[in-house]
């Protein structure tokens, strides 16, 4: 009887929150700097999202220890949805594939609302490379043990070459750096041959004829570079690393605001002048709702897990 009354008390309540919210602003707490890929998507979405749901919604950068600073302060917020994640890859997979004892469960600690969409990454290649298609370079690198070697400056990058490395069985050596943009001076350089990459100061070069973008690792062509083939067309589709954003909440917080954030945000990625400031910055932005965002959630742990592990990733 008792919890029954306590069953019924709950749903009042989160109905009722539901109903009244928002009636302050929400802090949308992103993991990376300001004038990343993740802060400048947040920003295109987060204001028309504001105004949909009436009250601001406030970016707020936390980065440092690969997204751990930021997931833990939502993790220990109130569950009342006025502080929301916008979760990452790095954050949600990289780290429990690669600690031993990760500081959060993303299933059991947090609440999804909507996946965001999906990170433009390129494989880009240096001119002095002789290899104008992906088979080509597979080709070169297969006839070439130890000649080539791949630069990396984030997780996404770390696991996609690491990956291409174990199906395609190549010889080739990993220079790993901190952040895109160091790596791609030294791809300029031609000190590094090769990297899976965000598009950023890059692309110029790639319209410059300075780089060569084999593959665009999207289901689909990017808008950004509509000549250079989709990873499936190119013959990477054996790379499933999968770079992407999502928005989540604390652990408990009321179903209902799960429910109408992802309503309104489903809403806000349709837009098509969100949809275009996203594509300049090689973002696809796609939605889902609270249990969609679970099951994809899931499926991407289980594949960070299983290539960190392949590829002799040991976690420390």
């Amino acid at each position: 009887m008792i919890r029954t009354v306590l069953s019924f008390a709950l749903a009042a309540f989160c109905t009722a929150a539901g109903a009244q919210y928002p009636s302050k602003p929400i802090r949308l707490i992103v993991p990376f700097p300001a004038g990343g890929a993740a802060e400048l998507g947040a920003r295109i979405f987060s204001q028309p999202l504001g105004q949909a749901l009436g009250q601001p919604v406030i970016v707020e950068p936390k980065p440092g220890g690969d997204g751990v600073i930021a997931a833990d302060a939502v993790m220990k917020s109130a569950a009342d949805g006025y502080t929301l994640f916008y979760a990452t890859n790095t954050a949600f997979n990289w780290v429990p594939a690669t600690r031993k004892n990760p500081p959060y469960d993303p299933v059991a600690d947090f609440t999804p609302v909507s996946l965001v969409g999906i990170f433009g990454f390129f494989l880009f290649t240096h001119p002095s490379v002789p290899a104008n298609s992906v088979a080509e370079l597979l080709a070169y690198a297969r006839a070439n043990p130890g000649k080539l070697n791949y630069g990396s400056g984030n997780s996404t990058s770390i696991l996609m070459a690491a990956q291409l490395k174990l199906v395609e069985k190549l010889d080739i050596v990993h220079v790993p750096y901190k952040g895109d943009a160091p790596l791609t001076i030294d791809l300029l350089g031609g000190r590094v041959h090769m990297a899976f990459a965000t598009p950023g100061s890059a692309l110029p070069q790639v319209k410059a004829g300075k780089l060569r973008a084999l593959a665009a690792m999207f289901p689909n062509r990017s808008p950004l570079l509509p000549d250079v083939p989709a990873a499936g067309e190119a013959g990477l589709g054996k790379v499933s690393i999968t770079p992407w954003g999502g928005v989540f909440g604390p652990a408990r917080m009321p179903r209902e605001i799960a429910e109408r954030m992802a309503r309104e945000l489903a809403v806000v990625l349709a837009r098509p002048e969100v949809r275009e400031g996203l594509g300049k910055i090689a973002f696809e932005p796609r939605s889902s709702t609270p249990d969609e965002l679970t099951v994809f959630l899931k499926e991407q742990l289980d594949s960070w897990g299983r290539t960190a592990r392949a590829v002799g990733i040991v976690p420390e």
